[in-house]
């Protein structure tokens, strides 16, 4: 995970905020109103012409209700990738954070470890230490090696990753994900990291010779 991402213990900063995120999507199709509706029940051309309304129309409610799945959240390693792709960015850039919240399940939750205490954050929070202008000046975040288990719908990833700043401080680490499948796609429920101390090397397991 992000090395600047404020709640990891070496030199990046901590900007811990709380907000409220309310996304509202309304659709309104306003009344019909038909004038003397006896004589227009009785000509049936009108009343195909009313069917034919209503069926475009909840034709076109169905579409839009009907969102397309993404292919990267189709699979386990694609998700994945698409979140390291999405924390990656050039000086100048920003953090894509409705992308990103696509990726995670609405109640995830982040958790940073080490030897001495577990820290843990809303996806709202860790959104909102990525629009932080630390990142601005660009960031990338790429895998190493993982290794994936998962059955009947639920998979946890142990994914080795290296970071790297634009101040040149780079980490290796590992990134832990716990996902679910359901409404044709997964999403990730939690993602717990800790980073490699100074002067050790990541577990031959996941340095992925």
């Amino acid at each position: 995970m992000p090395i600047g991402s404020g709640i990891r213990k070496s030199k990046f900063k901590i900007i811990l905020t709380s907000a409220t995120h309310q996304r509202l999507f309304g659709i309104y199709i306003g009344p019909i109103t038909i004038s003397n509706p006896y004589h227009s029940l009785k000509n049936s051309k009108y009343m195909k012409y009313i069917f034919h309304i209503l069926f475009f129309l909840s034709l076109s409610m169905s579409a839009l209700a009907q969102e397309p799945t993404d292919a990267p959240v189709t699979s386990i390693s694609g998700i994945i990738e698409e979140l390291l792709n999405q924390l990656t960015i050039e000086k100048g850039e920003q953090m894509d954070t409705t992308a990103i919240r696509n990726l995670f399940h609405p109640s995830a939750i982040f958790t940073v470890a080490d030897a001495d205490m577990a820290e843990t954050i809303s996806l709202d929070d860790f959104l909102i230490l990525l629009k932080d202008p630390y990142y601005e000046e660009g960031y990338t975040e790429k895998e190493i090696h993982k290794v994936v288990d998962h059955y009947n719908g639920i998979a946890q990833v142990f994914q080795s990753f290296y970071g790297k700043d634009s101040e040149g401080m780079e980490e290796k680490g590992i990134n832990s994900y716990q996902l679910t499948y359901y409404k044709g796609r997964w999403w990730i429920v939690s993602l717990l990291w800790a980073v490699t101390p100074k002067g050790e090397e990541l577990p031959s397991q996941y340095q992925g010779n």
